[in-house]
């Protein structure tokens, strides 16, 4: 099962520690982690990367799921990231996209503190114990959520109901009368632009949705193609799961 993970630590040195543990969890098989990033929560509310995972699919976390994630963790304030360029307020959007709901969001907010450390993961995983274990033993408190596709979800609703409202306009323009008929025509005008955009945003973020996924499996086929016994089927179980939602995406 596809999850997003935050592990949130006390300090420094125990959040590095985690991020190798996982990282060698990995190499186990017992998980397998697409995106990883360790963060630290500033005394404004800023998130600033302090690591990212190069060695995973997801080679960059902008614009990814889990990059959403430490927007939104960020807060309102913004997000702050290290040495790099730019940065991203915490919004819906950054929710929709992140995949998860407001109740795993509420629990790892009231969790990350001021000058507490975490690690956040995009990951698949069959049991909980692996992870668990080994955080435990560390200090760390798991956080951890199924991972959905909710923008795409309400994308489909969106656009769906403005195409409805948009039938039901050209209906009534073709009944009004012609005093009526430019203020209806305007308003169509309008429904037709952000429906484009609307639908140029879904084509968008459908093609990165992709990608990942593309990239995911490419990864994962080839640790499958090393691996051995109970490993290599864990491995398989977790392509086949990428690649069945991949396929959900295209219909």
């Amino acid at each position: 099962m596809e999850r997003m993970l935050v592990v949130v630590f006390d300090g420094e040195s125990e959040a590095y520690k985690g991020s190798s543990e996982l990282a060698a969890l990995d190499s186990e098989g017992s998980i397998s982690i697409h995106s990883k990033a360790v963060v630290r929560k500033n005394a404004d509310g800023t998130i600033t990367i302090k690591q990212a995972g190069d060695e995973f699919p997801i080679r960059a976390v902008g614009g990814t799921a889990i990059g959403a994630l430490i927007g939104v963790l960020g807060g309102p304030i913004g997000l702050g990231i290290g040495m790099a360029t730019g940065a991203v307020a915490g919004t819906v959007s950054d929710l929709r996209r992140a995949g998860v709901n407001e109740e795993f969001l509420e629990d790892v907010t009231k969790e990350l503190k001021p000058g507490k450390w975490a690690v956040v993961s995009d990951i698949s995983e069959e049991w909980v114990t692996p992870v668990d274990t080994r955080m435990d033993a560390l200090g760390g408190s798991v956080h951890r959520t199924a991972w959905h596709d909710v923008e795409r979800e309400e994308n489909a609703r969106d656009i769906s109901a403005m195409k409805a409202e948009m039938a039901l306009l050209k209906k009534e323009l073709a009944q009004a009368k012609k005093e009526n008929k430019a203020k209806l025509q305007a308003k169509i005008d309008k429904l037709e632009k952000r429906l484009r955009t609307a639908q140029d945003q879904a084509k968008q973020r459908s093609r990165q949705r992709q990608k990942e996924a593309k990239a995911k499996v490419q990864v994962l086929e080839e640790k499958a193609a090393k691996a051995s016994g109970e490993a290599k089927a864990k491995i398989k179980a977790r392509v086949a799961e990428i690649k069945r939602k991949l396929k959900r995406s295209n219909d």
